[in-house]
């Protein structure tokens, strides 16, 4: 169990990495940096699967069509949407709409065993820490309908991740004899097909990209959140998923807001205010909390 909050926790910090990826890297478009950081991935998993992990069995067809299908809604589909709704509205917003995932991970994936009483209290300090959180939104209501509309993107990420999620789960629980290393591979090189048919279509040309003067520093983004937030964070969460239940892993998805916030406020050179201390505070004891109901 310890192993498997540890590579949640871990996962949570790599994917709160990509929040403040397009204020690194600004004026590249949702799709370029969609499509750099998948490509990545997917370039990863398959030389690993041909020079580390050769010999490994491959997937069967209905494997493949299961991994191509999870990549849409964990990787390009779900990281899509959330790099347009940061565009949109901002980095705060969509880190505390997205937030929301442990809530509904936790919800829907609970055991039949385990009790709605003993969740009760990582819930409600789940809801605490977001109700103060949304303290940084204020005054965004008038910021106009592209504002709005980078909150529906959010919330059509948060449904997909959610999606992922409890699927994802199952899907692992159902093939235990599918490796989290292989599973991570593969879906890395459905995501990298992806990603590039996605770039094909809808990116920026080639030349556009390599005459910016920010080029190398986007080439570098991308091939760290490739490997570091991609990769190496799925397998960390297949780890987790295979651990742990569906409603603790849910749970510990709330480390990944804890970190978006605070590589944010690293970014910006500023420290969290009271109100931020304390929801940070609110999660950390909510993620105790569920921990410890599912002792």
């Amino acid at each position: 169990m310890l192993t498997g909050i540890a590579a949640g926790l871990a996962a949570g910090a790599l994917w709160g990495l990509v929040f403040v990826v397009p204020r690194i890297v600004p004026g590249y478009s949702a799709v370029d940096l969609t499509a750099g950081r998948f490509v990545a991935y997917g370039a990863v998993a398959a030389l690993l699967m041909v020079f580390v992990y050769r010999g490994r069995a491959l997937p069967t067809p209905r494997q493949a069509l299961a991994a191509v299908g999870m990549s849409v809604l964990g990787f390009t589909g779900y990281y899509l949407l959330l790099a347009l709704a940061i565009r949109d509205a901002g980095t705060e917003v969509p880190t505390l709409i997205i937030g929301t995932i442990p809530l509904w991970v936790m919800l829907l994936g609970k055991p039949e065993h385990l009790r709605w009483k003993a969740l009760a209290p990582g819930l409600a300090l789940t809801v605490a820490g977001l109700a103060l959180m949304s303290g940084v939104a204020q005054g965004a209501g008038g910021a106009g309908i592209t504002f709005w509309r980078g909150v529906g993107l959010a919330a059509g990420a948060m449904a997909s991740w959610t999606a992922f999620a409890i699927v994802n789960a199952a899907w692992l629980r159902r093939h235990p004899d599918v490796q989290a290393t292989d599973w991570a591979n593969w879906l890395g090189v459905a995501t990298g097909l992806g990603a590039l048919g996605l770039f094909a279509t809808l990116g920026s040309e080639t030349k556009v990209l390599s005459a910016r003067a920010d080029w190398s520093l986007f080439a570098m983004v991308c091939i760290v959140t490739g490997i570091g937030s991609s990769w190496l964070a799925t397998v960390l969460w297949n780890i987790a998923s295979r651990r742990l239940s569906p409603s603790l892993c849910g749970q510990l998805i709330v480390s990944e807001t804890l970190f978006a916030l605070l590589y944010s406020f690293a970014w910006d050179g500023q420290w969290p205010n009271p109100a931020q201390w304390l929801a940070a505070i609110l999660f950390t004891l909510g993620i105790l909390a569920s921990i410890k109901a599912h002792q």
